[in-house]
């Protein structure tokens, strides 16, 4: 996985992260006014989820009923 900071057409700092096939799979969810907002944006995502487990495996969408 990868992730990418970058300046939007409006001025504003974004982040998303990529899969290793190129497909968007998180994204900051907001623009920020500065590159730092951005950058700590994520680096607090990051912390967060290094203790996260998998708890329960739902059902894909076409699975449920």
């Amino acid at each position: 996985m990868k992730v990418e900071i970058y300046e939007d057409a409006a001025g504003e700092w974004r982040w998303r992260m990529k899969a290793a096939n190129g497909r968007i799979i998180a994204t900051g969810g907001e623009g920020f006014s500065s590159k730092y907002a951005c950058t700590d944006s994520f680096s607090k995502v990051r912390e967060a989820c290094q203790d996260t487990v998998l708890i329960k495996e739902l059902p894909r969408d076409d699975e449920a009923a």
